[in-house]
């Protein structure tokens, strides 16, 4: 395994990889607004190539924004073969960048900060707004996630909000312990856990469960069968969904609510492998049921 490269070749190598995925997301909105390619916005009463721009473009924390929630942009483009073929450009830029970040994370941790502050200047064009709009850093996750885009054409497109994710990491019970240790030992709530915990087998797994931020999922509906016979498939849509389109129109489509539901709104599983209530409530673990 080779040595780490130093620290301005992967500054300069990341520079290369933004100013990668900058310049193809302005080439695809530049191909959208040549070719009017028509677009749906969720929220917005109108959508175009100046809503398409600053979709694609979002990659800055907004003041007070959490670091782990990304902003979503949710719609719809009728997009002629060639801006397909850009969308796909789109990606493989944001791809590259996001692989030298992971490398970066590796290798270089301190150099983040440092990232996120310098990378927005290389683009004057993008960093004018930023004076008195509150938004000041760059957004690593909102600058590398990937546009998505239907692989086929489709008939029609119906969203909803899905607001029963969450995430489960399994611990063992002492790392479950670590974790507890780590938060006030003196409160009387926190002393009860670690009690209802010493009582558990060493070996005994557990799962610590983070929900999800509530986000939009597009089920699409193919005009033929996919090569694997599938008619329809479902995906997470924070940025505009790109559809091909022939004929420039857009897939019938649905209005889903402005806001998600307050509620969960998928009935539990049968095969629910977690108990119904936390074992430790302070960290979110729960025991397996047996």
């Amino acid at each position: 395994m080779g040595a780490a490269a130093p620290e301005y070749q992967l500054l300069a190598r990341l520079e290369a990889a933004f100013d990668a995925v900058v310049d193809a997301s302005q080439a695809l909105v530049a191909d959208c607004r040549r070719e009017g390619s028509r677009t749906w916005a969720f929220g917005r009463e109108t959508a175009d190539a100046d809503w398409l721009q600053e979709a694609l473009l979002d990659f800055w924390y907004q003041d007070g924004q959490d670091g782990r929630s990304t902003r979503s942009h949710v719609g719809l483009v009728a997009a002629s073969p060639a801006v397909m073929e850009r969308v796909h450009q789109v990606n493989a830029a944001k791809q590259a960048f996001s692989r030298l970040l992971g490398q970066i994370r590796q290798e270089q941790p301190s150099l983040l900060p440092e990232i996120k502050a310098v990378l927005p200047f290389r683009h004057p064009e993008l960093h004018t707004h930023l004076r008195g709009s509150g938004l000041a850093r760059l957004h690593l996750k909102q600058s590398w996630r990937a546009v998505p885009l239907a692989a086929a054409p489709v008939a029609r497109v119906r969203l909803a909000w899905y607001a029963s994710g969450r995430s489960i990491k399994r611990l063992s019970v002492r790392e479950a312990e670590q974790k507890l240790l780590a938060l006030d030992t003196d409160a009387p709530h926190v002393r009860i856990q670690l009690r209802q915990l010493a009582g558990l087998p060493d070996g005994e797994p557990l799962a610590q469960v983070q929900a999800q931020a509530p986000l939009m999922r597009a089920n699409l509906f193919f005009r033929e069968p996919l090569e694997d016979g599938h008619r329809r498939q479902a995906m997470n849509v924070a940025l505009p969904l790109f559809v091909p389109s022939d004929d420039g129109r857009l897939p019938d489509h649905n209005l889903p609510p402005a806001h998600p539901p307050q509620t969960r709104t998928r009935a539990r599983r049968r095969d629910e492998r977690l108990e119904q209530e936390p074992l430790l409530p302070s960290i979110r673990v729960y025991r397996y049921r047996r």
